[in-house]
């Protein structure tokens, strides 16, 4: 098992599928509190990667644990003790902006009191109060997002899983999300982050990037920046994405 301030662990975690390894043999720790960027193009094994420490898909190969589980034998402990939030919108256009919250509550085992709590802070925080009754798919793409992430936290996980959360969204919108990101991970809770905006692999305290399944580097931006002779996180990720030999 992982030390104390290590959240989530993983030791030569592999995915096979058929002949192909989509994930091959990668170790690493993630500490409590930490943004956690996790980098890759298409095809590099990014997104089975985090299906596996979400407990939706089991490894063929290595370990990893969770917030303490283990996710060969625990997924359902996992998936009770984390937020998660899609890169494809995750809430219900069809239900209103209250009807969503009361609709994941339930799903986390809330409470009804807790419930009515935690969506008048939510619709307070978002500056959501008088929108409550408005069906989500006709709220902005920028409020259903920063909603997204607000209903993934909820129940108060101690990690959050986010597959590209600012895809399509506008630069201030994206400022305002990133934000909210801090002030999740400064109470507490650790952010595991997927991205393609190279700018925002600035703003984690860590990253890792994925080629063919492996992962070829990981450290603190600056850390990066330097190991690579580079002057951006951009410049880092084209430098790696050059030695992909499979294709997307």
């Amino acid at each position: 098992m992982s030390q104390p301030n290590i959240i989530i662990t993983a030791r030569n975690l592999t995915r096979k599928f058929g002949d192909f390894t989509a994930v091959d043999n990668i170790t690493f720790e993630v500490q409590k509190g930490e943004i956690f960027g996790f980098l890759g193009a298409n095809g590099a094994g990014k997104t089975t990667a985090m299906r596996m420490l979400c407990g939706l898909l089991k490894p063929t190969g290595g370990e990893a644990y969770v917030a303490g589980f283990d996710v060969k034998r625990h997924s359902e402990n996992i998936k009770r003790n984390i937020g998660y939030m899609s890169q494809r919108f995750s809430l219900y256009e069809d239900l209103t902006v209250k009807e969503n919250m009361r609709f994941y509550g339930g799903i986390y085992g809330m409470s009804i009191n807790a419930i009515k709590e935690k969506t008048a802070l939510v619709a307070e925080a978002l500056h959501l109060k008088n929108e409550q009754n408005t069906l989500v798919q006709d709220l902005p793409l920028g409020w259903k997002q920063k909603l997204a992430f607000s209903v993934a936290m909820f129940h108060n996980p101690p990690i959050v899983f986010l597959d590209e959360p600012t895809g399509g969204v506008d630069p201030i919108t994206r400022r305002e999300f990133w934000e909210m990101i801090y002030n999740a991970a400064h109470a507490g809770t650790t952010l595991f982050v997927t991205t393609h905006y190279m700018d925002e692999a600035e703003y984690c305290n860590r990253v890792s990037i994925m080629v063919d399944g492996r992962i070829a580097a990981m450290g603190t931006p600056q850390q990066l920046k330097e190991t690579n002779q580079a002057a951006s996180m951009e410049e880092v990720f084209i430098e790696l994405a050059r030695r992909a030999v499979r294709s997307e």
